[in-house]
C-alpha cells in the first residue's frame, strides 16, 4: 500500500471515530438534561426561602431560567440547547452566568485531572512493565503489595492521610514547605516564575491523591499483559534475530502489550474525573467538582448539564486519544 492510501485510511479511521464520539456525546448531553430537569427539583429551592414567595413570582424566575417544571420537558430542553449551540450554557438558579463560573472552574480541573493522569499513565506502565520483567523477585512483591494497599484505600481517604502527612512535615521542618490548600497562594507577589512554583507546590498533593491510584491500578494491568507478551513467539523470533532483550521488550513486548492499555484508558478516565471531585473538595481547589456538588444541594439544573457536558467532553475525548495511541500502536485496527 502506498504512502497516500495509508494517509487515506488513518483519516477515514479518523473521520469514523470523531462520528461516533459526536453522537455519543449529543446521547449523554440528551440524557444529561433529562436526568437533571426530572430529578432536580429548582421549584423547592425558591420556596423554602424565608418569607415564601408567591407562586407567581417563582413561576416567573424558574420561566425566566428556562428551567420551570411546569413547561414541557421538551420545550425546556429545546430552549437550553438551542443557546448552548451558541455558546450559551444558560443562568445559574442565582441568576449569574453559567459561561463565567465554567470559565473559572474548567482550568482548575483540567490542571488536576491532566498532572493526575499523566502521572498515573506513565508511572504505572513502567512500574508493570518493570515487575512484569522481574516477575515473582521482590521488587515485584513489593509493588504488588504497595499497588493492593492503594488499590485497597479510598482516593478522599488517601487525600486525608496526604494532608495530614504534609501537615506533619511543615511542623517538623518548622516552615510551610508543602502547600495544599487552594490551588495558588492568595496576594503572592513576584514573578512568573515565582507563581508557577506556587501552583506547582499547591498541585503537588492532589495530583499525588488521584495519581496513586492510577499508577497502582495501571501497573497491575500492564503486567498482566506484559507478563501474555513475555512468552510470545514473536518475542523468541526477535531475539533469534539477533536483539537484545532489551531491545526485543522494548521494540516489540511494550508496544504490543500498551494496545489494551489504550482501550483501559479510556474506560477509566471517568473514574479519574470522580476522584478529582473529592480531591478538590479537601484540597479547597475550586474546580468542576466542587461545583457540582455545589449546584446539586442547589437543585441548579443548567449548572449541573454543564458540568455533566463537561464530564462527557473530557470522557470522550479520552476514547478518542486512546483510538489514535490504538491505532499508532497496532496499524490493522484502521481497516476495522
Amino acid at each position: 500500500m502506498d504512502p497516500t492510501e495509508r494517509t487515506a485510511d488513518v483519516l477515514a479511521y479518523l473521520a469514523r471515530r470523531l462520528g461516533y464520539y459526536v453522537a455519543l456525546l449529543l446521547i449523554a448531553v440528551c440524557l444529561s438534561y433529562a436526568l437533571a430537569a426530572t430529578a432536580l427539583q429548582p421549584r423547592a429551592y425558591f420556596e423554602a426561602r424565608q418569607p415564601p414567595p408567591r407562586p407567581a413570582a417563582v413561576d416567573a424566575q424558574l420561566t425566566a431560567l428556562g428551567i420551570n417544571d411546569h413547561t414541557p420537558l421538551a420545550e425546556r430542553f429545546g430552549h437550553w440547547a438551542g443557546h448552548a449551540v451558541r455558546g450559551d450554557l444558560g443562568r445559574t438558579i442565582d441568576d449569574g452566568s453559567v459561561d463565567d463560573e465554567f470559565g473559572r472552574r474548567v482550568g482548575v480541573s483540567l490542571r488536576l485531572l491532566i498532572a493526575g493522569t499523566v502521572l498515573g499513565t506513565v508511572f504505572g506502565v513502567l512500574a508493570g512493565a518493570w515487575t512484569a520483567v522481574r516477575q515473582y523477585r521482590l521488587p515485584d512483591r513489593l509493588v504488588t503489595l504497595g499497588s493492593f494497599l492503594l488499590l485497597s484505600t479510598p482516593v478522599f481517604l488517601l487525600a486525608v492521610l496526604l494532608k495530614i502527612g504534609a501537615i506533619r512535615l511543615n511542623q517538623a521542618l518548622g516552615s510551610d514547605v508543602i502547600q495544599f490548600t487552594g490551588e495558588k497562594t492568595p496576594g503572592l507577589q513576584g514573578g512568573f516564575l515565582t507563581h508557577l512554583r506556587d501552583r506547582a507546590v499547591h498541585l503537588l498533593l492532589p495530583s499525588l491523591s488521584i495519581g496513586l491510584v492510577t499508577v497502582a491500578l495501571y501497573s497491575r494491568y500492564q503486567r498482566n499483559t506484559m507478563l501474555d507478551v513475555l512468552g510470545s513467539d514473536y518475542l523468541r523470533t526477535a531475539r533469534a534475530k539477533g536483539l537484545t532483550r532489551r531491545r526485543a521488550l522494548l521494540r516489540h513486548g511494550l508496544r504490543t502489550a500498551l494496545i489494551p492499555m489504550s482501550t483501559f484508558f479510556s474506560y477509566n478516565f471517568l473514574a479519574l474525573f470522580t476522584g478529582a471531585i473529592f480531591t478538590e473538595a479537601i484540597f479547597g481547589w475550586h474546580g468542576m467538582g466542587e461545583w457540582l456538588v455545589a449546584s446539586i444541594a442547589k437543585d441548579d439544573v443548567n449548572s449541573v448539564v454543564a458540568v455533566s457536558t463537561f464530564a462527557a467532553v473530557v470522557v470522550l475525548l479520552s476514547g478518542f486519544l486512546a483510538d489514535l495511541l490504538h491505532a499508532a500502536l497496532d496499524p490493522r485496527i484502521r481497516h476495522s
